[in-house]
């Protein structure tokens, strides 16, 4: 049946049709989810080790190695690192892309029960890779009280957790309040007492335990006994012991001092420079971002509004549901104007009003289909689905305008409007639905591409599916329901006018003298191919393009050991140089902590993190990317004028979740001193790089530690064992948590035990501890041990069961991957390392090493596709032969579009070469089927081909102006959220301006050659 036949015949039925697929569509709009990218879950997990006591050295041999070989030989096992410092082990596995780390998950527990290690370690943990562990909100909060404002947060963050699709709210710099029992030393051993014995006192007298049941009166009642505390002060009036000399009891408060306070400091939060507090949101795993953005706002909003909050000032540091809003917002409207765009160009080249507006319903037609195939896909709206309507808007009326221009040129004959348009839908039907068929087939190998590439593209390339199908169904069904109504025959034969036109007697000789000329063209098609690929290897080389989001962080660290007040004076340097620059909104301080190191409850009084937040993209003068490049050297220079060992690392993040402008690699080998050997060369020849911004190593830093080395004769002698001697230092020196105190109010409190910090934190102190004897005595810890200052090691890296050192190199916004890549191999070759010397390249680089292959095999498959199903829609191997000449035409408009735009290749750009495969055959099976038509009516071969080209230019031109057109918005990048789609959007404008204007005159030379009646036809003019 025809389909376009039935649907002039059956307007109603087509109408009905069209109403209900719109309230779908409607209905799937409402329903689709907003996300920023298509979700990724890399397949990463990690062993945690907790090994409390022990030294980075005892670590690394006792439990990081044994876990190493166990797990290196799991399948799909990648890279084994591991980070092991005092105390812990962190083993992290990287899998291939295509292992699933569920299905592996138990075999990875065996192997960690298999593992032998210390008694005393706890048992490792396995963790997999969870999205939702990121923040999606952040968000100082600053108040004029500062007492208060611990309260403030307590109550604001008790409301703020209620919102639907909220997991949790970490709060950084907040004051914890805690019960300390501050031992006397003197008094302790005047009683002859042990911090164990307070301890166990405080624990004897904390008792809520249930009993058997009790019959009273007829009734059986549960028992429980209770010795439960609610203050410090009764606390300190539980009794320890006796006093032999007097039967007095003596009480904690006889020995020590029982106070509530704050925790002792080690952070300081701040905000512009002000006292504050930071607040991180984390949403459920199966949250939407943007609703949970939306609703978490509008509760931040109303809260602030009430009487008890109306102090509290709030800046959002970071949101990614509000980032998503808008990057939404601005494919969405690339859409909109490229499809505006599309229009304009149909009125131009038609010249009446109703022709575009009925291809005009193409475009919103074909995406509320979209909008319902995209909802039963189970897709989400984001930048990559988004960016292939965008990308796609284009070519959805290219199909239409082949109709409509076909049918317009049948009504522009004389014909009747329901002949002209079934006529002319059948003509070309064949055409459109083979176009749309290679076309469509091109994105059959992306859905194959496994890892982050196949995550990110696969909808991407569904979507311009399903678009460019719906827009085929649009054009054999509404197109000519709707032409058949509302056109009419125009008076005068203006088909005839158009023929007499200046321009198609220009198009008519320029065919007519390449078929006289074929070898000169065929030269020069050549030359400008051959110019392209020339062209195309001048191009630098990423992976993904960075997404400017408008916010990076800034770690600095100092020298090991330094004291916070040294910290927060670089840190108050890098803020006054901040406060400078205009195009900064916020910026957040953690001096002595990290965000990570806040939410574990730990911290290094030589560390710092800052997050910066810029104002709107359209409201700054140059990118994120810009701006850190012009104030890193800035601030650096400031800051090593106060301290020059300090390091400062800037760290911006794209929305794929990699470093951009960084490019990482590791250097193993078996010799650890001809490892630091090499190391330091690589690392003095990459520093000479004049775009090498950052340099940073993984290279084991030292620390001074105070070292106390026990004599075990003395402590033999003694009664004492080394292992309890450690014990009671680590206990007496850091504290021991006796028990929880919970108020009246239901308050709860941690209760401590400990020294006095003037006795823990002072080394001559230190000598004086007093370790008490099996026999009751005390010694002096001075008598047993010698306390030196020595160095040991603060983290040892591992990589793949080698010592290895990883690489971290930071480039400029002007440079490239491929180009920093490049310089860094010849650097490398240059230093003739050992042959056991290894290099590996991580992050970026490593990932598009591996799509190089992948994208290369989609390429060749999607020709080769290409190929078949035209051979299928021809029954012909030789016409698809001669169309596939199109597809080496478009290498140079690719080649000057990224020169000119100064883009390098990366995956989205060639993603966009293989869309292009699939888009510049269109013209050319349009050309040759109508050949091929009008030798069936009896046309000479020669009068078909350049008949044939006449009457096909201006569809032809029509319908890759509006691809064209339809893809400026996306190829201009305007506004956050666009820079992934760009290098598509100008590869597509390139390659499909010079295959068009080359086709034209191509095609027909090579049609010519495979013609059995015009392969010879310049010989036999010259014989004539």
């Amino acid at each position: 049946m025809n389909i376009s036949r039935f649907s002039i015949r059956r307007p109603i039925f087509t109408i009905v049709t069209m109403c209900l697929i719109i309230f779908l569509g409607i209905v799937s709009l409402v329903k689709i989810p907003l996300t920023l990218i298509p979700n990724i879950n890399p397949p990463i997990a990690v062993v945690v080790t907790s090994y409390q006591g022990a030294s980075p050295d005892e670590v690394v041999e006792k439990v990081t190695k044994p876990l190493e070989a166990t797990l290196s030989t799991l399948p799909g096992i990648k890279n084994v690192r591991s980070f092991s410092e005092e105390g812990s082990s962190l083993v992290l596995l990287e899998f291939s892309w295509s292992t699933s780390i569920d299905a592996i998950q138990n075999d990875v527990l065996q192997r960690i029960d298999m593992t032998p290690v210390p008694k005393d370690a706890a048992r490792p943990k396995f963790m997999k890779f969870d999205p939702s562990q990121f923040p999606v909100i952040q968000l100082s909060l600053q108040t004029g009280r500062d007492a208060d404002i611990q309260t403030l947060t307590d109550d604001l963050v008790d409301e703020l957790e209620k919102v639907e699709g909220v997991a949790n709210v970490n709060v950084s710099g907040t004051v914890v309040e805690e019960v300390r029992v501050i031992l006397d030393q003197n008094k302790i051993k005047k009683y002859r007492l042990a911090q164990s014995d307070i301890v166990q006192a405080i624990q004897a007298n904390q008792i809520s335990l249930p009993g058997d049941t009790v019959l009273s009166e007829g009734q059986e009642l549960t028992t429980r006994v209770l010795s439960i505390f609610y203050s410090p002060e009764e606390i300190a009036n539980i009794p320890v012991t006796r006093d032999p000399r007097t039967g007095d009891k003596i009480l904690i408060k006889d020995v020590a001092e029982v106070k509530k306070q704050p925790q002792r400091s080690t952070s300081i939060t701040r905000a512009n420079q002000q006292s504050s507090v930071l607040l991180s949101v984390l949403q459920e795993s199966d949250a939407n971002t943007a609703s949970v953005s939306k609703a978490f706002q509008q509760k931040l909003n109303d809260q602030l509004q009430r009487e008890q909050f109306k102090q509290v000032q709030s800046n959002i540091l970071f949101d990614q549901g509000e980032y998503i809003k808008i990057a939404i917002g601005n494919i969405a409207s690339s859409l909109i104007v490229g499809g505006l765009l599309a229009m304009i160009v149909l009125f131009l080249f038609l010249r009446n009003f109703k022709s575009p507006l009925i291809v005009g319903v193409a475009i919103p037609y074909s995406v509320i289909v979209t909008f319902v195939l995209m909802y039963f896909a189970d897709f989400a709206f984001n930048i990559m689905t988004l960016g292939g309507l965008a990308l796609g808007v284009g070519m959805l009326v290219d199909n239409a305008i082949v109709v409509i221009e076909n049918i317009y040129r049948h009504l522009s004959m004389g014909k009747n409007p329901k002949v002209a348009a079934e006529e002319g839908a059948k003509e070309v039907a064949g055409a459109i639905t083979a176009s749309t068929l290679t076309t469509v087939a091109v994105f059959l190998p992306v859905v194959f591409i496994s890892g982050i590439l196949g995550d990110l593209f696969k909808e991407f390339a569904f979507t311009i599916s399903f678009s460019l199908l719906a827009s085929l169904f649009v054009a054999l069904t509404v197109i000519p329901m709707f032409a058949s109504r509302w056109l009419k025959t125009p008076k005068g034969n203006y088909e005839a006018k158009r023929r007499r036109s200046k321009s198609l007697n220009m198009l008519d000789r320029s065919i007519r003298w390449a078929l006289r000329h074929r070898i000169v063209v065929l030269f020069l098609a050549i030359i400008f191919f051959i110019g392209g690929i020339a062209g195309l290897r001048t191009l630098g080389t990423q992976f993904l393009p960075p997404t400017d989001e408008g916010f990076f962080r800034i770690n600095i660290q100092l020298e090991n050991g330094a004291a916070l007040k040294k910290t927060e004076e670089i840190v108050s340097k890098v803020e006054r140089e901040l406060n400078k620059e205009d195009d900064v909104e916020v910026y957040v301080s953690l001096i002595g902590s990290t965000q990570e190191a806040s939410f574990q409850g730990e911290g290094k009084a030589n560390t710092a993190e800052m997050y910066v937040k810029l104002k709107p993209l359209a409201e700054r003068t140059q990118t994120l990317f810009e701006f850190v490049d012009t104030v890193k050297p800035k601030i650096k220079k400031e800051v090593q004028q106060i301290n020059p060992s300090a390091i400062l690392n800037f760290n911006v993040e794209a929305a794929s979740g990699l470093a951009p402008q960084t490019l990482t690699f590791n250097v193993h080998d078996t010799n650890k001193e001809r490892l630091e050997r090499d190391t330091k060369k690589i690392y003095d020849a990459l520093n000479k790089l004049e775009y090498v911004t950052e340099l940073k190593l993984s290279t084991a830093d030292s620390s001074e530690e105070i070292q106390i080395k026990i004599d075990q004769n003395k402590a033999f002698d003694l009664g004492l064992a080394p292992a309890s001697i450690a014990t009671i230092v680590h206990d007496m020196t850091r504290g021991v948590q006796a028990s929880q105190m919970v108020t009246e109010n239901s308050e709860v409190f941690e209760i401590f035990v400990s020294l006095d910090e003037s006795i823990t934190r002072d080394v001559d102190e230190l000598k004086d501890l007093q370790i008490r004897k099996p026999d009751g005595t005390y010694v002096k810890l001075g008598d047993l041990a010698t306390i030196d200052i020595g160095e040991g090691p603060v983290e040892i890296q591992r990589i793949n069961q080698q010592d290895a050192v990883h690489f971290t190199v930071k480039y400029n916004a002007n440079t490239d991957l491929g180009t920093v890549t490049k310089a860094a191999n010849k650097i490398i070759s240059d230093l003739n390392l050992s042959d056991d010397t290894q290099i590996s390249y991580s992050g970026e680089q490593e990932l598009l090493q591996e799509s190089k292959t992948d994208m290369i095999m989609a390429l060749i498959l999607a020709i080769i596709l290409i190929y078949l199903v035209m051979a299928a829609q021809f029954e012909s191997f030789k016409y698809p032969f001669v169309i596939m000449f199109t597809v080496p035409l478009m290498v140079v408009g690719i080649a000057i579009s990224m020169f000119v735009t100064h883009l390098p290749m990366s995956i989205p750009a060639f993603i966009g070469v293989i869309i292009l495969a699939g888009i510049v055959v269109n013209n050319a099976i349009v050309i040759v089927d109508y050949i091929n038509q009008k030798k069936e009516q009896g046309m000479s071969s020669v009068e078909a081909l350049v008949e044939s080209v006449k009457d096909r230019a201006r569809p032809i031109f029509m319908t890759a102006l509006t691809t064209i057109l339809g893809l400026v918005p996306i190829a201009l990048g305007l506004g956050e959220g666009t820079e992934l789609n760009q290098p598509m959007g100008v590869t597509v404008i390139g390659g499909l301006l010079s295959s068009t204007l080359l086709t034209l005159i191509v095609i027909p030379v090579v049609y010519s050659l495979f013609d059995s009646e015009t392969r010879k036809m310049n010989k036999k003019a010259r014989e004539k």
